[in-house]
């Protein structure tokens, strides 16, 4: 489906819809609007404060406007080897039952769970971008 920035909510809507799990990987090239459609899905979840790209934390926790725990999004774009994820017990994250927005899970493929949901960005032009779910 292609979009602009001005229908992210509709986008992160339809995401939401037919995510076929909690754990929602990312896929695009540095640029493409990953942090940007996670901030939108965190707001359509009903997620509160700010939301950022954790690359140099690795992982941001979000919560809700009522301070209940909405999940997790992690940038492994840093790592240089994919055991330093169980370092800070990256297994607990994805099967905690919280949404996991994650950029860069190639560099973790071995511990990314198969029924995970895939969202592939496509930049089209500076303004419209391809989203691919499957």
């Amino acid at each position: 489906m292609k979009y602009s920035e001005k229908e992210l909510p509709l986008v992160a809507k339809k995401i939401v819809e037919l995510a076929k799990s909690k754990v929602i990987c990312f896929h695009g090239v540095m640029g493409a609007g990953k942090t940007t459609l996670i901030k939108a899905l965190v707001k359509e979840l009903g997620g509160a404060g700010n939301t950022n790209s954790p690359t140099f934390g690795i992982v941001n926790e979000y919560y809700t406007t009522t301070n209940e725990l909405l999940g997790y999004h992690f940038d492994f774009y840093r790592l240089n080897h994919e055991h330093e994820a169980l370092d800070f017990g990256v297994e607990e994250y994805l099967y905690s039952g919280a949404w996991v927005f994650i950029e860069w899970s190639d560099k973790i493929f071995s511990y990314i769970p198969e029924d995970c949901s895939n969202i592939y960005i496509e930049i089209i032009d500076t303004k419209i971008r391809n989203l691919t779910i499957d």
